[in-house]
């Protein structure tokens, strides 16, 4: 995992953390993700459940999630 990749993650996980009362109440209370699709998944769900504030912090890491993987997909 890349010095990027790896902020993105600990950035979701520290959402995860923040939202899991409110968004992520039916997951595990120590479920993080552990792949981008798990990511986009987790990010997904605060977006749905959660208030306008969680949507646009889940849709900004979305969008740290997919420069990401874009760089990587661009480096293979």
């Amino acid at each position: 995992m890349g010095k990027a990749e790896c902020s993105v993650a600990h950035a979701i996980d520290r959402l995860v953390d923040e939202y899991r009362a409110l968004c992520l109440w039916f997951l595990r209370e120590d479920y993080y993700p552990t792949t981008d699709e798990q990511r986009i998944q987790t990010l997904i769900y605060i977006q749905r459940y959660g208030d306008r504030e969680a949507y646009r912090r889940a849709a900004e890491a979305r969008r740290w999630l997919s420069r990401t993987s874009s760089a990587q997909s661009a480096a293979s």
